[in-house]
């Protein structure tokens, strides 16, 4: 059992540097929490919990592997990455002047499936994503580890992840950390926009490279 705790701590210590690191799940969160309700990003931050367990349950399944290893479905999944990106990224770039509180863009206002599916297709469509979690589980927890203990990492980090977002979209939708964007926030949707297609365009580039993203990229962004 001693062995599980110290396989359980470096699970831990991994996914907190993954998470913490910026990415795509970053950039999203920190744009949803200025310009959409509270309760909506919460809603993206559920989904991108939700999206992490999808990774956690092809990885346990040993399907993380096949996509990994298939040239041709890994090459798919970052075009669709990469494209699902640039539609955000192009939301992003359209904003105008005019204030990114709430109150004051009621009709861009999103509902709360749409804010959930933005977390979940951000997470689950995230092509390093897929690398570091089968990296996870192929490399530091043991083939031998007990199913329903593996089960219970991804649990884990599901859960963490969820709490890291809700911290940064309470930071985030406090009226003073609000009315500080206030002046510029077109300005951080396009900035927010930019980021995103230099990340859509890594990955494109990866494709026809034929390279790989690293293996130690975040969960939820690059997460």
């Amino acid at each position: 059992m001693q062995n599980y705790w110290l396989e359980f701590m470096t699970v831990a210590l991994v996914h907190l540097l993954a998470v913490a690191s910026p990415g795509p799940d970053f950039a999203v969160m920190i744009r949803q929490a200025l310009t959409q309700t509270r309760r909506n990003a919460m809603m993206t931050t559920a989904g991108i919990g939700i999206g992490i367990l999808l990774h956690v349950g092809y990885s346990l399944l040993g399907i993380g592997l096949i996509i990994q290893q298939s040239v041709m479905l890994f090459t798919v999944l970052k075009v669709i990455g990469a494209l699902y990106l640039l539609w955000i990224a192009w939301h992003c770039l359209r904003a105008k002047p005019g204030g990114i509180h709430v109150e004051t863009r009621e009709a861009r206002i999103q509902t709360g499936w749409a804010a959930f599916r933005l977390g979940f297709l951000t997470n689950a469509l995230n092509p390093k994503a897929t690398l570091f979690f089968v990296s996870l589980f192929s490399v530091i927890i043991n083939p031998g580890t007990p199913i329903l203990l593996q089960a219970g990492y991804g649990l884990y980090m599901a859960l963490a992840t969820g709490l890291w977002f809700t911290l940064v979209t309470l930071f985030f939708t406090q009226p003073r950390v609000r009315r500080g964007f206030n002046r510029f926030g077109h300005w951080l949707d396009r900035a927010m926009g930019g980021i995103l297609v230099l990340l859509a365009g890594q990955l494109l580039l990866s494709t026809v490279s034929g390279s790989e993203p690293l293996s130690g990229s975040s969960p939820g962004t690059d997460r």
